[in-house]
């Protein structure tokens, strides 16, 4: 596997992002036109409507579900970058640290993560800058 870095770090899943996704949305269109055909026709209409609705729910459940396990993970990661800055320098993580600016320092290698997230916490750097900081890479290829 190759290494990871800034430039390939973002995880697409191919199922997810680019299979189940446009299709739902692609439905969910095909159910809208069927809807708006079936606007007078009291025979069409409740099926076109429920399905329109249906598909509707199905893309808002798909994407609370993503949107509920990466903030599970991203607690999860809060407390281990916690750890990690406890065992290294005896101190819990700045409280100034926004909870995103802590996932992104899980990618920092331990030689430059305390230096990254003092500097962090004291100049409020966006995750994106944090990120691209970093000069030794450390891989997360278990990211949901």
């Amino acid at each position: 596997m190759t290494g990871q870095n800034y430039a390939n770090h973002a995880r697409l899943v191919t199922g997810f992002h680019k299979i189940l996704y446009p299709v739902l949305f692609a439905s969910w269109l095909g159910s809208a036109v069927n809807l708006w055909q079936s606007w007078g026709d009291h025979n069409r209409f409740y099926s076109a409507a429920l399905l329109f609705v249906l598909i509707f729910a199905v893309m808002a459940l798909g994407i609370y579900a993503r949107v509920f396990a990466l903030r599970a993970q991203d607690r999860a990661i809060r407390a281990e970058e916690n750890l990690r800055h406890f065992v290294i320098t005896g101190q819990l993580l700045d409280p100034r640290l926004h909870p995103k600016q802590i996932v992104a320092l899980r990618f920092a290698g331990d030689e430059e993560f305390v230096e990254l997230a003092r500097k962090a916490a004291a100049e409020t750097l966006e995750p994106d800058a944090i990120k691209q900081a970093i000069r030794n890479w450390r891989a997360d290829h278990h990211r949901v």
